[in-house]
């Protein structure tokens, strides 16, 4: 070990602001966001080590939801035991909350007028080449071998022309999975560890709060009585709350029943976020759209636009999907619509997220000791390589919604869709940029025709 001195203990109010900024600040998606944990967290406050990240990380990685957020939840955790945790996850996830509140009011207030209408058509084919790109990176890391494309392919047939529902798609590609630890194991291993040869020798390594071998705090170890209370008070919550709203549904109250038929919708939504959040995106595009009719594909294309804009996790594209919900289903009545939103809004993020809190309080240690079994990691291999084919059959959907609107071509955005592509996949050119420069051509585009 280097002369370095270990951190002092790390207090509450530091954390809080800590995970203030970072809520304000986690673009990039999930790798950008864990990318900023880990320059922040590893190497500069040294916090929590090298080696003690990447297993909260693996841990993360085996369980649906979004990996970043609970990765936040974990090491908050960690650090300040259940109040730690709530804290960093309320925190990472709050202010992306209230700014897409903010824009989806603006969007459906304002969303008719020229210019937020010349973006938005810019900003629509952006959408689609960002959703093939994350195709194209996600195969490129988890289709290893021919087996995995096989299962790939047969996801986007599935989805794409049968139609069957994410569901049915997750369980086939888990139970092919299990088969194929049996028959085929060596197609399913785990892509190798992180860090690797980046990884520093342990005698220049300063040493962490939180290091390698730093005995486990006696809050994070495993007990079936924690493990009791925690399933209790989050499933409790969850529960209390639907009842709540089912309740005053049932009683006459018909938004009510609208944030209940959410509530019970993202619930799912958060078992089968696998492979992050545009793995689960089909599944929210059937029900939301196609389902219930909270929002229209179009207005669905233009909530992911929104949600690639702005900090926080991915999946917080169901504010958007709740707060169009809520408007237009005059939650509270036609007379204010935006309060509607808001609660619907409010709604899908709580029955989103609760579930990811629940995961990582209730079950880390028990969840972490299963790691290296092939048995379980297969499945979660085969569903990753089924994701692949989920992801890419979503790119068709919203290309046919945004190159053929109307039932007619439509050639700017074609021609912009693919230019987006070509910034993404040769140029690597940054999410943010792509979406500003389309922005910009589109409303450039909206004035040239007016």
């Amino acid at each position: 070990m280097t002369d370095h001195p270990v951190p002092a203990p790390v207090s509450l109010r530091v954390a809080f602001l800590y995970w203030l900024k970072l809520g304000f600040i986690s673009f990039g998606g999930p790798a950008g966001q864990i990318a900023l944990m880990h320059s922040e967290l590893v190497e500069r406050r040294r916090w929590i080590s090298e080696g003690r990240f990447l297993h909260a990380l693996n841990y993360c990685m085996l369980l649906p939801g979004p990996e970043a957020t609970q990765l936040a939840v974990y090491i908050g955790w960690l650090l300040h035991r259940t109040r730690g945790g709530i804290i960093a996850g309320v925190l990472f996830v709050l202010p992306s909350l209230l700014i897409l509140i903010g824009l989806s009011w603006i969007y459906l207030a304002w969303g008719h007028l020229t210019v937020v209408a010349g973006i938005m058509n810019g900003i629509k084919p952006a959408v689609v080449a960002i959703v093939l790109a994350a195709a194209w990176r996600i195969g490129s890391r988890t289709l290893r071998n021919g087996i995995l494309i096989a299962i790939a392919c047969a996801a986007f047939v599935a989805i794409a022309l049968l139609a069957l529902p994410f569901p049915l798609i997750v369980l086939a590609a888990a139970l092919a999975g299990m088969l194929g630890a049996r028959l085929r194991p060596q197609a399913f291993q785990p892509v190798g560890g992180h860090g690797g040869a980046h990884a520093q020798p342990e005698t220049q390594r300063p040493r962490a709060l939180i290091d390698d071998d730093t005995p486990t705090p006696e809050h994070a170890r495993f007990s079936r009585r924690r493990l009791a209370a925690v399933l209790i008070v989050g499933v409790g919550l969850m529960l209390l709350v639907w009842l709540l709203l089912a309740g005053w549904g049932g009683s006459g109250g018909k938004g009510g029943g609208t944030l209940a038929q959410m509530g019970w919708f993202f619930s799912k939504a958060a078992l089968l976020t696998f492979g992050g959040a545009y793995a689960v995106l089909p599944y929210v595009v059937q029900g939301a759209v196609e389902q219930y009719g909270w929002l229209s594909a179009p207005q669905m294309i233009d909530g992911l636009a929104l949600g690639e804009t702005t900090p926080g996790p991915l999946i917080m594209i169901v504010a958007f999907v709740g707060f169009v919900g809520g408007w237009t289903h005059a939650v509270f009545g036609p007379a204010a619509p935006w309060l509607g939103g808001v609660a619907g809004a409010t709604v899908a993020t709580l029955f989103t997220f609760i579930p990811s809190f629940v995961f990582i309080l209730a079950g880390g240690p028990l969840v972490e000791s299963t790691r290296g079994n092939l048995r379980l990691t297969a499945p979660l291999t085969a569903i990753s390589a089924a994701v692949v084919g989920v992801i890419a059959s979503l790119a068709l959907y919203f290309g046919r919604e945004v190159f053929f609107a109307g039932g007619s071509v439509q050639p700017q955005a074609i021609v912009l869709g693919l230019l987006a592509a070509v910034a993404l996949l040769r140029y690597k050119v940054g999410t943010i940029t792509l979406i500003a420069s389309c922005a910009a051509a589109g409303l450039v585009l909206s004035y040239w025709h007016v």
